[in-house]
Formats: structure tokens, C-alpha cells, sequence
């Protein structure tokens, strides 16, 4: 298992990519931020979480270059939006967006946050990346009253290929996960699961890398067939390929 310092090296050739690469991808990260966004809001207006429908604060941890705070702000939810990355490439882009609060760099494991200090957290596509996930989201929760998870489900005979399994690797995934082993890592930060979703993921996010009529035909089919196994039978969807879950954390008493 990598270390703080080479997860942090390699984020950094993440966010430094040649100009026209770097645009594809802050699309990609933009598009991503869409669904996730509703799944952070979702489970919170499902719980009460909210004042008037907006949580005072909330510490994104691992926000890469923001896209998923703005997302937030851009539907009015979230109160001051604050983040922690471990990339300073990440830092410097999130930094200059107007719609967060403030950006930190930070070592990938202590927060720089008093206990309490924020309302909601959203670890976001993080816990799959980092060596140990369980001390992360425990911090975390020490750090916020409640908390948002969401990982890919990874744990199917879709990802089981060559091609995918290189992909993951490729892009720095370090854990293969179940529904069950994400509620197990609550477990053992000492939480306990409020409320959960699953996403087969959105039209668009299945046909963004499709260039050409027919690879966006293949995407379209692909899209419909995950949304209706998902839509009938989650336990053979969650078997068969990828779908991404969240759920939200609060303390265990």
C-alpha cells in the first residue's frame, strides 16, 4: 500500500495533465459531480439534515479541483463550502473557484478541523484510494457531525476483467468493494449507516468517452440494459457490473 506522500504524487500527474487532456478531463469530473451531488442531497433531506433545507457547513475531503463543491453551491446547498486535498495542483484549481469557501492542503490522514467543527462531511470517491479506509472516515467523523460516503461497488464479474482491473490501477484505486465490505468499513469507524442509495449511473456518464455514432450506440444500449437489471433486481445488478453507492454516516450511540 502506498503512503500518504505517493498517493499525494500521484494525484499531482492527475491534475497536471497536458491543457486539452486536463479540459476532457475537468468535464468528466464536472459531469461526475452532477449525480453526486444529488446523492449527497438526497440522503441528507431524507435524514432532516438541514436548516431550511441547507446544512450550516460543509468539509469535502478529497475534493480534487472542487467540481463537486460547486455543484453544491450551484443548487443553494451546503451552507460555507470548505475542502481538503492531498494534490496541490488540485489545491491551486479548487482555490480559484468563487464558489468555495476555502481549500486546504492536508496530509491525507489528520484533518486541520476542531472536533465538530462542520455540520457535514462528503468523502466522495476517496475511500477506494486510500491505504487504510476506515482511519480516514473515523477522522472524518471526528471532524463532522455526519458524513457522506460514496465508492464504486467494484466487487463484479464486469470488473473482474483484464481490461478493467488495469483501468482501476490506472486510476489509483487501491480496495475492490461490495455493498457489504463499504458498510463494514462504517462498522469499523465506529458509525452506522442512516441512509443509503445506489446509481447505475446516468445516459451521459455512460456515453461521454464514446467517440462516434456507434460507440454512443453501444453506450445508449449499455445504459439501458444496467438501468432495467438495477431497476428489477439490485442484488444481480451489484453481481454483474459497477454501480456506485452512498450512504450517509452518523456516530453509532
Amino acid at each position: 500500500m502506498p503512503d500518504s506522500a505517493a498517493l499525494a504524487g500521484f494525484y499531482e500527474d492527475a491534475y497536471t495533465r497536458e491543457a486539452a487532456e486536463a479540459a476532457r478531463y475537468a468535464r468528466w469530473r464536472a459531469l461526475g459531480a452532477v449525480g453526486k451531488a444529488e446523492h449527497v442531497i438526497a440522503l441528507c433531506r431524507r435524514a432532516g439534515l438541514s436548516s431550511g433545507g441547507h446544512p450550516i457547513n460543509t468539509l469535502e475531503v478529497g475534493c480534487g479541483d472542487g467540481a463537486l463543491l460547486c455543484e453544491l453551491h450551484r443548487r443553494g446547498f451546503g451552507g460555507a463550502l470548505c475542502g481538503v486535498e492531498i494534490a496541490q495542483a488540485a489545491v491551486e484549481i479548487a482555490r480559484a473557484r468563487p464558489q468555495i469557501h476555502s481549500v486546504e492542503l492536508y496530509d491525507g490522514l489528520h484533518l486541520p478541523a476542531a472536533d465538530g467543527a462542520y455540520e457535514l462531511g462528503v468523502l466522495s470517491h476517496v475511500l477506494e484510494h486510500v491505504p487504510d479506509p476506515a482511519a480516514l472516515l473515523e477522522e472524518v467523523a471526528r471532524a463532522c457531525r455526519a458524513v457522506v460516503l460514496e465508492v464504486p461497488l467494484e466487487a463484479n464479474l464486469s470488473a473482474r476483467r483484464a481490461r478493467k482491473r488495469e483501468h482501476a490501477a490506472e486510476v489509483g484505486h487501491l480496495h475492490t468493494l461490495a455493498r457489504t465490505d463499504a458498510r463494514a468499513i462504517v462498522a469499523r469507524a465506529g458509525l452506522r449507516v442512516a441512509g443509503e442509495l445506489e446509481d447505475p449511473l446516468p445516459l451521459a456518464v455512460h456515453r461521454f468517452f464514446a467517440a462516434g455514432v456507434r460507440a454512443r450506440a453501444l453506450a445508449s444500449v449499455k445504459w439501458a440494459v444496467r438501468t432495467g437489471v438495477h431497476r428489477v433486481c439490485p442484488p444481480l445488478a451489484r453481481r454483474l457490473f459497477t454501480v456506485h453507492y452512498a450512504c450517509l454516516c452518523l456516530p453509532a450511540r
